[in-house]
């Protein structure tokens, strides 16, 4: 008779317990000077909480032990000479190995030692008073050259002084990438981070429904040129409409050529979606310094979504790049 009480008392609760509806919980947080959103769709409140703050502490961890506008960072301890040299971990190592790799691709195009030149154009400034000096633009590319760095097992270190290491072009989709690897092992299985420019999803939502992201129309960053749908992937966007200054009633944006120390004039975005937010970011930027037909040709042989948006806003897509255009 106790055991069919028991039976009866253990029954409901189990019954309750399976039919516990998903919920979604979201946070954000303002991290490499940007909110960081993340949504995340679980059953279990406690553990989809969880995930988000250890997502954000994954992220905080890379901002803080990497990126070069970051003080104490290992990037700017070498911008700086505060050290001549550092030592990198496992982690380090595959960063730059992957960067070089990407500068490759680019035909050198690519090169995270375009620090010198950003300085000189200095996009960080509330007020620009007028274009830099053809002067400074070209001693400023007398210090710019992937080969500057030196990755000698785990030291790395630069040959000549004053190159500089900008990681904006790539530690962002880095750190996202990790948040989602972070709240995969935590045992999420449905969620969405986003940092504007670069996204990643954890599978789909809830209902099996892909997530749809709008992509912003360059000209009109308030309007949408189309929607993407991504399930499981990571999505990059650089664009002119990002981060720019205005000289003399003309907008000059920050993704710089390096061989010309203006910025890149035959282009307005760049939309990338692939497997991982880190070469999406990469990827994104990199596209932008390339031709079109090498940009395609990579990417059908790679299997990438891309967007490509001229200068004169015509429209070249990926054979994997499904977009619905507004």
């Amino acid at each position: 008779m106790l055991k069919k009480i028991l039976a009866i008392l253990i029954l409901p609760i189990f019954i309750l317990s399976c039919s516990k509806e998903v919920q979604k919980i979201e946070n954000s947080k303002f991290l490499f000077g940007t909110y960081i959103s993340i949504t995340v769709y679980d059953k279990d409140e406690k553990l989809a909480n969880r995930a988000i703050e250890a997502a954000f502490q994954e992220i905080e961890r890379i901002d803080n032990k990497f990126n070069s506008k970051v003080k104490g960072s290992i990037i700017d301890n070498l911008n700086s000479g505060k050290e001549k040299k550092v030592k990198l971990d496992e982690e380090g190592v595959y960063l730059f190995q992957n960067l070089k790799k990407i500068y490759e691709l680019s035909h050198g195009k690519y090169d995270v030692t375009i620090g010198p030149l950003l300085d000189v154009w200095n996009f960080g400034a509330k007020e620009q008073r007028e274009l830099p000096k053809i002067e400074e633009l070209k001693k400023a590319m007398e210090y710019i050259g992937f080969s500057k760095i030196v990755l000698d097992g785990n030291e790395l270190y630069y040959s000549e002084d004053k190159a500089e290491i900008d990681t904006g072009s790539f530690l962002k989709g880095y750190a996202v990438e990790k948040a989602k690897e972070t709240m995969r092992n935590l045992g999420v299985t449905s969620a969405f981070i986003s940092s504007i420019s670069s996204i990643e999803t954890i599978n789909t939502k809830p209902d099996r429904k892909n997530w749809r992201i709008g992509v912003e129309n360059p000209e009109n960053p308030k309007e949408l040129l189309g929607i993407v749908e991504l399930n499981n992937e990571g999505m990059g966007v650089s664009g002119d409409y990002q981060t720019y200054i205005e000289i003399d009633g003309k907008r000059y944006h920050h993704i710089i050529d390096k061989t010309t120390g203006f910025p890149v004039a035959d282009k307005k975005m760049i939309v990338v979606i692939s497997d991982n937010a880190f070469f999406s970011d990469m990827y994104s930027t990199a596209f932008f310094t390339m031709p079109v037909d090498e940009i395609l040709d990579y990417s059908d042989k790679n299997n990438l979504g891309v967007l490509i948006v001229d200068k004169d806003m015509k429209i070249y897509k990926s054979s994997k790049m499904n977009i619905e255009l507004k």
